[in-house]
């Protein structure tokens, strides 16, 4: 994509971000079913913050991260390029707020990024958000610096192999040794080549944003370019007996064996990281 195109794709995803600011944080407040049971158990598991150590939590969104970040232990500075979406992370943020410094700030501005500080960091998470920026390739060169020798980046992406743009829930009716029963799968039918395509965050939400689709190829090549490695990484499914909604195709236990999200930790070499798991 050129570098025009880059920047109106990005400025496109911004404007949806605020236009869904308010929608977005009234339905999620503090978490929902993907966070309480798909990403934040496996974040926490991969991140393993220490009390006092400083972290970078890169689209924060309304701070539901920052704020489990800080209760942690962990000094949060956070940041969004949706400044209505900054404006309720700080109106969420009663407690431990000298804990968490919030700020308006393009993840893809990779000089930007580089003023919060080089080395300052301990670690950096990103939740659910690198779909929604039109370039990667700038924020990892750019965490290569902010973090210290061997910290770590978790982040979580809506799964590409099984929970892209160009997917569709399917039900089917088979006959299994003569007793009739549902079978639920997930039809892909592009994955690939990275692409842009507009896509719903929360059903009804005011407008559809961008997303950015990058299979594993490119997702993973942008971190092992500035430097990392893989060193941790969870498929997230819910479980057979999770209850779900009403939607008997929306993601819940009709789809246990399908992963709808992927939390990878990456890590920088050097440092004393051996000790994690």
């Amino acid at each position: 994509m050129a570098a025009e195109d880059l920047r109106r794709a990005n400025a496109e995803s911004r404007d949806a971000w605020n236009q869904n600011a308010a929608f977005w944080d009234r339905r999620m407040g503090e978490g929902n079913d993907f966070v309480e049971v798909l990403l934040w158990p496996a974040t926490e598991w991969l991140l393993q913050m220490r009390p006092g150590e400083r972290v970078l939590d890169i689209a924060c969104g309304n701070g539901l991260t920052s704020r489990r970040l800080a209760a942690s232990g962990a000094e949060v500075v956070a940041f969004d390029f949706a400044e209505e979406m900054i404006a309720h992370a700080l109106e969420r943020t009663t407690e431990r707020a000298e804990r968490i410094a919030y700020r308006v700030l393009d993840a893809t501005d990779e000089a930007a990024l580089l003023a919060l500080g080089e080395g300052r960091f301990d670690a950096a998470l990103c939740n659910m958000a690198l779909f929604d920026m039109a370039e990667i390739e700038p924020l990892m060169r750019a965490l290569a610096r902010l973090l210290r020798p061997g910290g770590r980046f978790v982040f979580s992406v809506l799964h590409p192999c099984f929970n892209n743009p160009h997917t569709a829930h399917v039900a089917e009716m088979e006959d299994r040794e003569g007793e009739i029963v549902t079978v639920y799968s997930v039809k892909v039918w592009r994955y690939i080549h990275s692409t842009v395509a507009h896509g719903l965050a929360i059903h009804g939400q005011p407008r559809p944003q961008p997303l950015f689709h990058r299979p594993l190829q490119v997702l993973f090549g942008a971190c092992f370019d500035a430097g990392f490695a893989l060193d941790g990484l969870e498929e997230r499914a819910f479980p057979p007996d999770h209850p779900g909604g009403r939607n008997p195709l929306g993601w819940g236990a009709n789809f246990s064996e399908i992963p709808p999200v992927l939390v990878a930790r990456m890590r920088l070499p050097g440092g004393s990281g051996g000790d994690f798991q």
